[in-house]
């Protein structure tokens, strides 16, 4: 493990052990890029995705980049190399075009400017490298709801949490990447429409989409 610059104040020290954890499964059976591949994990937490992917042999070597020193020690037991920092200041150690793929599991909505952030790491990925991300949707019926009764609520997890300093729709989060040098190939829901989200978008020809998606994730190319 290793760290470049000081970590700046931890706004995550009152966060439970279990928001740095769980395993992105839906990521791992994507990265069918085998034995030999690097993939880099911008906000790896406890390393639980990487683990499981290396573990499935999807990789050979992922490497982590983690806010949270007490969440990227965890990490280090789990992943190939594990960087401590603020991935908005730290210098990054790898050189160009050495990366396979890409994963951001909800980190974007927490950075102070994630589109200098997203052209940062963007040399480090060879062409052709996927790109795999999702943040929470602002545009979902609830908190359109909670706008128009005048309130602006945050909570410790979720959609609102008081952690959040960036806020996204699908449309401005798919732009967000096409701005900044990568392809996106696909955007849909983290989960699944109910019945009654699949009909009412049917009804509306798909025009209030946005509505019933809770978490944006897209996958991306490196061209």
């Amino acid at each position: 493990m290793s760290a470049n610059a000081p970590l700046p104040l931890d706004r995550y020290s009152s966060k439970p052990k279990t928001y740095f954890q769980g395993a992105r499964q839906d990521y791992v059976e994507i990265l069918s890029i085998g034995p030999d591949a690097r993939i880099l994990e911008i906000g790896c937490g406890t390393g639980d995705t990487g683990g499981a992917a290396l573990a499935a042999k999807r990789c050979g070597w992922y490497c982590g980049v983690e806010l949270s020193e007490q969440a990227a020690n965890v990490a280090q037991e789990q992943l190939s190399e594990v960087i401590v920092g603020d991935i908005e200041t730290i210098d990054l150690p790898w050189p160009e075009q050495h990366f396979d793929a890409l994963i951001m599991s909800e980190v974007l909505e927490h950075l102070v400017d994630p589109w200098r952030v997203l052209r940062k790491v963007r040399p480090l990925m060879r062409d052709g490298a996927i790109v795999l991300a999702s943040s929470p949707n602002v545009s979902h019926h609830r908190v359109i709801r909670m706008l128009l009764n005048g309130r602006w609520d945050l909570v410790e997890a979720g959609t609102m949490d008081r952690t959040h300093l960036r806020w996204f729709t699908p449309n401005s989060y798919a732009a967000m990447f096409e701005e900044c040098g990568y392809k996106v190939e696909e955007m849909t829901p983290l989960r699944a429409f109910g019945w009654r989200a699949k009909l009412v978008n049917v009804l509306t020809l798909g025009k209030l989409r946005h509505l019933f998606v809770v978490q944006i994730n897209v996958r991306c190319r490196c061209c």
